[in-house]
């Protein structure tokens, strides 16, 4: 097969659902995409929004894998199957799971198929606050090497070890059945590959240094007296788990002669080593050192690459972790974020069409088919209807304001019992104003996290948005573009998470030298340009020292 003609597949585990993209990996452009979304999830399973519980069961993972690939696959011309020559994996993170000796998570078992305790627990489940406050004590008062020092000095209840030691103390049953703990971006390259053994597994650089605590200088993981400090519970873990860590150019193994039949493709595909969606992302977006790359969904993840100068590393703090090849190899990746984003206005929508929902008989008659289409049909249209009237607002009318910590921070300075505010409402505050003021609100969050990196010395020459808030409202790109007061340019990939894998597939499979060389053959460009106003830019630097201002009195006087 002449390698012009070789193929890749980039799949991207959202919060949501899951997309398999195929692209020719000789200069990426898209052949067929399907996405698969969770029914389990869908349906609010093993959730519970009220505890900041979310679960989701391996199950709506294997059966979106079978199904995006299967459907790309479907949409393909003829003879694409056998073009495939490799798969990476993205996913959302830190989402950790319980598994068996062969690898296998619990909730596989029919005896803990209903467990969320048994399942991946998702990137923004904050069950762990009190855990993640005892890793943060200890790690600076233990008398032994700080290993929150690298993940911005502060651990986050979102991450692994939190969620592993809030699950152990939670359930007994999970603690006694399961025999180690895995990412779902390094589970799912093993499932593919058919590496039942999980001391076998490569892997995640980018999982383990973000969210594990894990670093090169001290031999990998936090020392097992550390961890059995923190709680007994943890002894003997660190040997079951990992030493070593891979980049995502890297291969994790060929696919299994079952998950090949499964999928349709042919013996010998490369599976690449996973990593992080966001990380992948940023790659996919067309990330150069020093550009701040934003993923912009349910929530946001900032990634910025700065070269390694080889003497000792400037420590950034209140970030999500700085590591060694995370995002792109031989460069060090920085990565920050905002815990709600597309969350919080989902979260008002949801607010403005209760009564549609649980009135529905007396406000929408009809039969229940029908009233139920009227209410989606409603929903698809409330926020556009929402962000025109907003638009039309001028920015100090409203006299709104709010905190964008409904799901807590995550950065600067991770703390998950923050909660969110709305401030400077009167009976003239309507629905517009209100959503304005959220909009508003994330980003100002979005600035405190550029005003973080450059107060710690990095520098950031440019802006790269993705994600769907990016691809689709113009009203809130301009609002971030006008409070950063920085042009945002946005990546034309409709899938640059997806791509992003896909580029890291081609690099892994051998198909280009490395993964940098991939980024740049296989890139999309940019759509479109945000150009911050200088007159709007003027006004929100006055209203972000007032948000600054509610920040402290919230953090300081409402802190659970």
């Amino acid at each position: 097969m002449p390698e012009r003609e070789a193929c890749v597949i980039g799949l991207d585990y959202g919060t949501d659902s899951v997309r398999a993209l195929i692209v020719r990996a000789a200069d990426g452009a898209e052949i067929a995409t399907d996405v698969f979304y969770y029914p389990r999830w869908k349906q609010g399973l093993y959730c519970d929004a009220a505890a900041n519980r979310f679960r989701q069961h391996p199950l709506d993972y294997v059966e979106g894998l079978e199904a995006v690939i299967r459907g790309a696959l479907d949409r393909a011309p003829a003879g694409t199957a056998a073009r495939v020559r490799g798969i990476s994996v993205d996913t959302t993170g830190s989402t950790p799971c319980a598994i068996d000796r062969q690898g296998s998570p619990l909730a596989l078992k029919p005896e803990f198929a209903n467990n969320p305790n048994a399942m991946f627990v998702l990137w923004k489940d904050h069950t762990a606050i009190r855990e993640a406050g005892e890793i943060n004590t200890l790690a600076k008062s233990w008398g032994g090497i700080d290993y929150t020092r690298y993940e911005g000095g502060v651990y986050s209840s979102e991450w692994f070890w939190s969620k592993i030691l809030h699950v152990l103390r939670e359930d007994e049953e999970v603690r006694e059945a399961a025999f180690s703990w895995a990412e779902q971006c390094d589970w799912i390259p093993a499932l593919l590959t058919g590496m039942s053994d999980p001391r076998t597994w490569k892997r995640s650089r980018c999982a383990a240094g973000h969210k594990a605590m894990w670093h090169e200088s001290w031999g990998g993981l936090p020392a097992e007296e550390f961890l059995v400090r923190l709680d007994p519970l943890l002894t003997g873990l660190r040997a079951r788990l990992y030493r070593d860590t891979f980049t995502g150019d890297r291969a994790a193994g060929v696919l299994s002669p079952a998950w090949a039949q499964r999928l349709g493709l042919a013996d010998g595909v490369v599976v690449g080593v996973g990593a992080f969606d966001a990380h992948f992302g940023a790659v996919g977006a067309g990330i150069q050192p020093h550009m701040l790359v934003k993923v912009m969904g349910t929530s946001t993840c900032d990634m910025i690459t700065t070269p390694l100068t080889g003497g000792e590393e400037h420590l950034v703090a209140g970030i999500c972790g700085q590591v060694d090849g995370s995002i792109l190899p031989g460069q060090l990746g920085l990565e920050a974020g905002q815990s709600g984003f597309g969350d919080i206005y989902a979260w008002f929508k949801e607010l403005l069409l209760w009564p549609m929902e649980h009135l529905g008989e007396t406000l929408v008659p009809g039969e229940a088919a029908e009233r139920q289409r009227r209410i989606e049909e409603a929903a698809e249209a409330l926020i556009p209807a929402l962000s025109e009237a907003a638009a039309a607002l001028p920015i100090e009318e409203s006299g709104v304001l709010a905190v964008d910590w409904m799901n807590g921070r995550r950065t600067p300075d991770a703390n998950q019992a923050l909660k969110g505010a709305i401030a400077g409402l009167n009976l003239g505050s309507d629905a517009p104003r209100v959503f304005r003021a959220l909009v508003e609100a994330t980003a100002f969050g979005a600035r405190a996290i550029v005003d973080r990196f450059i107060a710690e010395g990095v520098d950031i020459r440019g802006v790269i948005g993705i994600g769907g808030v990016a691809k689709k409202s113009p009203f809130i790109m301009q609002i971030m573009a006008d409070v950063l007061n920085m042009p945002i340019r946005v990546a034309a990939a409709e899938q640059a998470c997806a791509l992003g894998s896909a580029m890291a597939a081609a690099a892994a499979a051998g198909l280009h030298p490395d993964l940098g060389s991939a980024q740049k053959a296989m890139g999309s460009g940019f759509e479109t340009v945000y150009t911050p106003d200088a007159g709007n830019a003027e006004k929100y630097r006055v209203l972000y020292s007032r948000y600054l201002k509610i920040c402290r009195f919230i953090e300081e006087e409402f802190t659970e």
